[in-house]
């Protein structure tokens, strides 16, 4: 069986921190009360000069590096981002361009904070397929961008990042020692669509819009639904909890983490974090704590990692990978 492997990682965070404290100037808040609901700390700001693009270029190049792969030995890019740098074209042509890749194909999609997972699935199954051998999976977003800095509920969450991965074809025994993606399941329920939105679009009202969060609802729906997933894929693949080395999830809330890791009945120790000194930066989110856990030595190889999302959509996925 081929599987998908990941050769390579990378990642970029703007040298921007806005901190808490910072936020108690702009913002009635303050750090202990932003700490206590969501753990975060502070999180990187794209600088003016600095798009969704410039960002996944600089974790593009680090992945490439990492895998020593050129970039004409990729053949297939995806950039999953909520913040493209134009309405057209897919900003991952412009990371094509930008590390001198003058063969393949590249695209972006959208899946919100989901995308970088439902990213991922689609390289998987193009080199299951054997249609191409190295893949680029980026997840990028600015949405400092789109933050309403006015609306303390919402602009304490977000920040700005890229994270990376070169997945490369190789060929396994069909069973879950594998290395590589063992398995993927992408989940999305469009009826609560306006728990997580955008107030504006191109083709709706010819705008970007500001974020819009019914945080309770999400809260509750984030918790019960990505314990569910878990349980299924583990099950799916026969694994138990006990089996998990690592969960590798989105990074949005403290709270959220911490009550899906008791419903799913994982130690904290087994957990990733970046959340408190990142934000919740989207699409990047899961590839970005992917990345520290591999650089920081608390993913090692042979381990077994359950990675997890939850965003607009609303969107959810669960997946294995043997790293």
């Amino acid at each position: 069986m081929i599987r998908s492997v990941i050769k390579g990682f990378g990642a970029y965070l703007p040298e921007r921190r806005l901190t808490n404290f910072d936020l108690e100037k702009m913002v009635d808040t303050s750090d202990e009360w932003i700490v206590e609901r969501t753990g975060i700390r502070e999180r990187r700001i794209a600088a003016n000069d600095e798009t969704t693009g410039s960002l996944a270029i600089r974790a593009a190049r680090e992945a490439l590096a990492n895998a020593s792969l050129t970039p004409n030995q990729i053949d297939l890019i995806i950039l999953a981002t909520t913040t493209p740098d134009e309405t057209l074209p897919a900003t991952a042509t412009k990371v094509q361009a930008a590390l001198g890749m003058t063969s393949g194909f590249a695209f972006d999609i959208q899946a919100a904070c989901s995308g970088f997972m439902y990213a991922l699935s689609v390289a998987d199954n193009y080199i299951r397929t054997g249609a191409i051998r190295n893949a680029l999976v980026i997840g990028a977003d600015t949405l400092s961008r789109i933050v309403d800095w006015t609306d303390r509920n919402t602009c304490v969450l977000f920040g700005d990042g890229a994270g990376a991965v070169i997945l490369s074809a190789e060929e396994g025994q069909g069973t879950t020692t594998d290395s590589g993606i063992l398995s993927l399941i992408l989940r999305s329920d469009g009826a609560n669509r306006n728990m997580l939105i955008s107030s504006g679009g191109v083709s709706a009202s010819q705008s970007v819009g500001k974020i819009l969060m019914e945080g309770r609802e999400v809260f509750r729906f984030a918790v019960e639904n990505m314990s569910k997933i878990a349980h299924e894929i583990l099950s799916n693949n026969g694994f138990t909890i006990a089996d998990v080395d690592c969960l590798v999830p989105h990074q949005a809330n403290i709270r959220i983490i911490d009550a899906t890791c008791r419903k799913l009945g994982i130690p904290s120790d087994k957990v990733i974090l970046t959340l408190a000194d990142q934000g919740n930066t989207s699409g990047a989110s899961v590839a970005m704590a992917l990345y520290d856990g591999i650089t920081r030595g608390r993913i090692k190889h042979g381990d077994l990692l359950l990675l997890e999302t939850m965003g607009a959509g609303l969107t959810w996925s669960a997946g294995l990978i043997r790293y």
